[in-house]
């Protein structure tokens, strides 16, 4: 594919759709980001930056404008509180689901985690039924996060 109608054309290191999608989400923070969004359920500046991996304010916030530049994310005003921000996956975002999956399921199998073998494993034997769930969280406003989802039974066995 060439292009995207109606989007600018920027300076590419290549064609290939691999470099161009490291391009708009391939560092780790970015990637980071938008799992704490999809299966943590995390909203707001604070929630990111308590997340536990230890990313420098001024490095989260150049991130988020990242992200939303790339069409990503969005910030949505708080409804209690409209001096307040919430940030949110746009449909370009939630579409990066399986590739979350993926990298999720991968890392634990090759690597050393934190993620119990068990949960893993429920989550490569019932891919579709994740990101069904995934999907249906994100159309639902549902910040419930997926991991307790995802080792409590809910799945196949």
């Amino acid at each position: 594919m060439s292009g995207v109608p109606g989007r600018p054309k920027s300076e590419r290191r290549s064609g290939c759709p691999v470099s161009i999608s490291l391009e708009a989400f391939g560092d780790r923070w970015s990637l980071l980001i938008v799992r704490d969004l999809m299966v943590r359920g995390f909203r707001t500046f604070k929630e990111f930056q308590k997340a536990g991996e230890g990313i420098a304010s001024n490095i989260l916030a150049h991130r988020l404008r990242k992200l939303e530049a790339a069409g990503i994310i969005r910030q949505e005003a708080e409804k209690s509180d409209g001096r307040r921000v919430n940030y949110r996956l746009t449909e370009k975002g939630i579409d990066l689901v399986g590739v979350l999956l993926e990298l999720l399921i991968w890392g634990a199998r090759h690597e050393q985690t934190g993620t119990p073998c068990a949960v893993i494993e429920k989550m490569a034997k019932n891919r579709e039924q994740v990101l069904a769930e995934a999907r249906r969280r994100w159309r639902e406003r549902d910040s419930t996060p997926l991991l307790p989802w995802l080792g409590g039974g809910h799945l196949e066995q």
